[in-house]
């Protein structure tokens, strides 16, 4: 969830700029729920590339879990420089969150914007390719609280006239993305394989097929959202579909290596109820927001698999 406003601020510098990138006095604030995350890190970047000053929630805890965000963080003692600020949260603790509507009806300040992300996750067996109108048919509890995390946006920007939108957001991935999601796992295998850390890779299902972006790309489409003098819902993906099977393709072979020598297919990582096959239809973001992703799959795939050989010889 991201939410973003203006408010009055003097520049320092060379002054401050807006999202346009033209110089004002007023600087767009936001604040991230996931900043630690792959989205939110990347989406903190393109901010604060904007001028933006974004503030994120993270979670208390023993062990650091800012490393997505360690290269641009800033100590706040440096107030002058530090435009990214962290704020302590336990998003579980409703107390400690002050709602969005109730501080709209406090402050009066109507201007606020809302983003909740979306998944694909949500159309699980419905037919390809899936777009805004296309019914929802969940397969997983995530999809599920995917999904109602969606009707509660719709929900308040019908009720309260509030410019809250989602973003349906198909798979996009990164070198930041989570070492448990299949497509990390497979490139951090590779990596790990090509310098002899390991010889297995042990998968479930296949054959499962997904839409497969790059993480920044989708965030330049989160933003563009919420530019739009009026709020909707959007289908992010590539079009292009791909098999976990063409996605070990490209990354062993990249290294020069054949997946079938060190794949496993073990059938405890099979779901319970699959999702056979996603592919989004994205007309609505390309033709009203002027969106389309700059990054193929081969080249994401690769760019995942370099920085996983890296990683693998640290």
């Amino acid at each position: 969830m991201a939410t973003e406003s203006d408010r009055s601020r003097v520049g320092s510098g060379s002054g401050s700029h807006t999202a346009n990138g033209s110089a004002t006095s007023e600087r767009k604030v936001t604040l991230i729920t996931s900043i630690t995350g792959p989205d939110g890190s990347y989406l903190t970047e393109f901010l604060l590339n904007k001028g933006y000053e974004v503030h994120g929630l993270i979670r208390r805890s023993s062990n650091f879990n800012t490393q997505r965000i360690n290269h641009i963080y800033i100590d706040p003692h440096n107030a002058h420089k530090a435009l990214m600020k962290l704020h302590y949260t336990d998003l579980t603790d409703a107390s400690s969150l002050n709602p969005t509507r109730s501080h709209i009806t406090t402050t009066g300040r109507t201007h606020i914007k809302y983003y909740q992300a979306g998944s694909s996750e949500m159309f699980g067996s419905t037919p390809p390719p899936q777009s805004e109108d296309t019914p929802f048919h969940l397969r997983s509890p995530y999809a599920a609280s995917k999904c109602v995390a969606h009707w509660y946006t719709v929900n308040y920007r019908e009720a309260y006239v509030m410019f809250a939108c989602n973003g349906i957001l198909f798979n996009h991935e990164s070198p930041r993305r989570g070492e448990n999601c299949v497509t990390r796992k497979i490139t951090r295998a590779v990596g790990r394989i090509k310098i002899g850390l390991q010889n297995k890779l042990f998968l479930g299902n296949l054959q499962a097929s997904r839409n497969c972006g790059f993480a920044v790309d989708y965030v330049e489409a989160m933003w563009m959202m919420m530019q739009q003098e009026k709020a909707d819902d959007y289908v992010v993906a590539t079009e292009e579909s791909h098999t976990v099977e063409e996605f070990l393709e490209v990354a062993f072979g990249y290294v020069g290596l054949n997946w079938k020598d060190h794949v496993v297919i073990d059938k405890r990582y099979f779901r319970p109820a699959e999702v056979d096959n996603l592919k989004g239809d994205s007309n609505k973001a390309r033709k009203v927001l002027g969106w389309k992703p700059r990054v193929g799959f081969e080249q994401l795939v690769k760019m995942m698999v370099d920085e996983d050989i890296e990683l693998a010889k640290r």
